[in-house]
């Protein structure tokens, strides 16, 4: 809300979330008649500045004056923008006063922390509970007396829910350091602990450190591939924990639990640790890169580079993006984000996790498939295996321009099919099929060359089998994904070598659906009363003929477990079901980020995670929920007053900003993006015409200007 109602609203009040965003779209109805209207957008002036043309006089009047003359309404907020309705040409203008928005409408945009916590509450319900609800109200709409429903459509509808067979998968056994408490760690109900004791089985009289009877040194869990770190700082933006000797302390306990974990990390910061204010983020991120590569010259270790940098984030959400994106595209450095809420209570708990988290990122490895080490892993341990993971993500509700993300990772380090990587790629608004697995460019010179992110995959090995999941695809997608990407799977495979085909396994992972498993004993449930980690049904609410099931691989939390829903579209490999449903189980069990199970398998999950990431990149603060600290908003308006554009041609303009790489050429996606965001809003003066007159940027057109067409007024042809 601005702050002073009587004053007009700034053009970023109006233009950003608070008023155009959240209104687009949405019914209102006029408070003095029954009448209701869609909203288009808001008007660029204020409604006391509005004028419209009177239908039978042919003579204009103000927004203000109409309503004083028709309605004996006295406008009391003038000075903010109307609504507007209809059409650019025609438009409605709607005093924000006098509209009410219709009740019940779906709200489609994106909801930030309050509302998604305040939405999970209201909705959370234990699996008890879900179950009376749905029993209920079957029950109340009685839908088998329905004559409808009995008679002209034959369906009989039963009151209880369907029972079906299930099985519970075994839990794989994980591999950690010998040195630690365990090597080997069984899983239970879906969990583990790689501090304490409480989940293992181990015999401590035959432990190494035992001592006596009652007494035993309790050594955590190591990371089976402790990674190291050498060169390090901390860079705090929390007013909340600004004292020295407080983000000291925070990372003298983080340093602690990432050497008891088996990683090799320097006591001693490279750089003091120091405190830097909200509003200069991206100055003191350049600031300590620049600093570290200066100490580490004088300590003779030129071309090293700072190892890790640990961030306390700045107590106001929204910072996040802006300084992944600065640390990953602009200056290469590795960093570990904290929230200062979270650092406070010095939890053990969530040190290790941030642990985990950090030896990932520094090239360690938290644990393995005991199998895996085996090679005892039924189609994967017996010959070189990549296993894919693919996810589309598309631009939040409400944004109708932003392009699709596409990630793919891949697994790096067979037979233990642990580490993955892999790029990512922006595509066509909401495309769901990934247009960059395989392409093809010509070159004067080097002639046909191959890339695509299937190619970009850097193995230590000639991959024999390959196994795809695929996450975010529709039942009426399945055909033409399969069509497309198994095409440009085995494309790009031919590509690195004549003849080289090997066999596919491709599976669709699938979350968004309504199918909910109760267990009917409560020694079938974990302790949320949701059903045992591990559960499989593959019958009965299965296809009866395709390759199908659903796994509910983690342990419910809150709420009412869903589980993942599993669908073989492509197999060359000769899976069975026992082996493909053991394998996907047990690679949920592997997620670097927690010691739990996973509800979908991982390459999928960090695919998902990747393509979240990227967006970051592309868009910034705003794919963010929280909004950055007021001192950087005003920061932003002040540069905005007082710069002015240049008078320069729009082609100029886009070679000096946007640097295409070749201006005889399409432009790419991102050059699209970046020409939009440079150009949407800004005045241009024609250079044909006579009289200067000018247009406001709304946008890029998605073709090239030689593919364009429009329609003649008076002839009504296409030219």
């Amino acid at each position: 809300m601005p702050r002073d109602v009587s004053k007009p609203m700034s053009d970023k009040e109006r233009i950003k979330e608070s008023v155009k965003k959240a209104l687009k779209g949405v019914k209102v109805q006029l408070t003095y008649r029954a009448r209701r209207y869609r909203i288009a957008g808001v008007s660029s002036q204020p409604t006391n500045q509005l004028t419209f043309p009177l239908a039978d006089e042919g003579t204009r009047i103000s927004v203000v004056q109409y309503f004083r003359q028709e309605y004996d309404i006295v406008l009391k907020y003038a000075n903010w923008p109307s609504l507007q309705a209809g059409s650019d040409t025609k438009p409605i203008y709607l005093p924000m006063e006098v509209c009410k928005i219709v009740e019940g409408q779906r709200y489609t945009k994106k909801l930030n922390e309050s509302q998604v916590s305040v939405l999970l509450k209201a909705t959370c319900q234990r699996p008890n509970e879900r179950k009376y609800n749905i029993e209920t109200m079957v029950k109340r709409n009685n839908l088998d007396q329905d004559k409808l429903v009995m008679e002209d459509f034959g369906i009989r509808i039963k009151e209880e829910l369907t029972l079906v067979d299930a099985r519970v998968l075994p839990p794989p056994r994980l591999k950690y350091h010998d040195s630690g408490r365990e090597a080997n760690v069984h899983p239970h109900v879906g969990q583990w602990n790689m501090i304490d004791n409480s989940h293992g089985s181990v015999d401590i009289r035959k432990h190494k450190d035992y001592l006596g009877r009652d007494l035993m040194l309790l050594l955590p869990n190591k990371m089976v591939n402790g990674g190291t770190v050498q060169f390090w700082t901390c860079l705090n933006f929390s007013y909340n924990l600004k004292k020295v000797e407080t983000a000291t302390t925070i990372c003298k306990e983080l340093v602690d639990m990432c050497v008891s974990k088996g990683m090799q990390f320097s006591k001693n910061s490279l750089l003091p640790i120091r405190f830097a204010h909200p509003s200069q983020i991206e100055k003191a991120l350049i600031g300590v890169h620049d600093q570290s590569k200066v100490r580490l010259e004088s300590m003779g270790q030129s071309g090293k580079q700072l190892q890790l940098l640990i961030i306390i984030l700045p107590d106001q959400s929204g910072s996040y993006g802006k300084i992944k994106r600065i640390c990953e595209t602009e200056l290469g450095i590795v960093s570990q984000c904290c929230k200062p809420a979270n650092l406070t209570r010095l939890s053990k708990q969530y040190f290790e996790n941030v642990a985990l988290k950090i030896n990932v990122k520094v090239g360690g490895r938290n644990n393995v498939l005991s199998d895996a080490i085996q090679r005892r892993i039924p189609l994967v341990s017996d010959l070189p295996t990549i296993i894919f993971g693919a996810d589309v993500t598309h631009p939040q509700p409400g944004e109708d321009s932003g392009p699709s993300i596409a990630a793919v990772v891949a697994s790096v380090d067979w037979p233990e099919i642990t580490k993955y990587r892999g790029p990512v790629s922006a595509q066509h608004h909401r495309e769901e099929i990934i247009q960059d697995l395989y392409r093809t460019t010509v070159d004067p010179q080097r002639g046909v060359i191959h890339g695509g992110m299937i190619r970009i995959v850097n193995c230590l090995y000639k991959p024999h089998r390959i196994i795809f999941y695929r996450d975010g695809v529709g039942e009426g997608q399945f055909n033409q994904v399969l069509l497309y990407e198994m095409d440009a799977i085995r494309k790009a495979c031919a590509s690195l070598e004549d003849g080289y085909l090997p066999p596919v396994t491709f599976v669709v992972v699938q979350k968004r659906h309504h199918t909910r498993f109760f267990p009917t004993g409560r020694d079938l449930a974990d302790r949320s009363g949701n059903v045992l980690p591990g559960t499989v049904v593959d019958t009965k609410i299965c296809h009866p003929t395709e390759f199908d099931f659903y796994l509910n691989s983690h342990a419910g939390i809150q709420g009412t477990s869903r589980p993942a829903h599993y669908h073989v579209l492509f197999d060359e490999n000769n899976f069975t079901a026992d082996i493909l449903q053991m394998l996907t189980n047990s690679l949920c069990y592997t997620y670097v980020r927690c010691t739990r199970s996973v509800s979908i398998v991982p390459p999928v999950y960090y695919a998902h995670l990747a393509a979240f990431r990227a967006r970051y990149y592309i868009e910034g603060d705003t794919s963010n929920v929280g909004s950055s600290s007021g001192t950087r908003d005003r920061n932003v308006e002040d540069v905005s007053a007082r710069s002015f554009y240049e008078p320069i041609l729009v082609t100029e303009f886009v070679a000096k900003h946007v640097k295409p790489q070749d201006v005889s050429k399409p432009l790419s996606d991102e050059e699209l993006i970046k020409v939009k965001k440079a150009l949407k809003g800004v005045k241009v003066q024609l250079t044909h015409r006579e009289f200067a007159k000018h247009y406001k940027i709304a946008g890029v057109t998605s073709q090239p200007t030689n593919q364009l067409m429009f329609t003649l007024d008076d002839e009504g042809t296409r030219i």
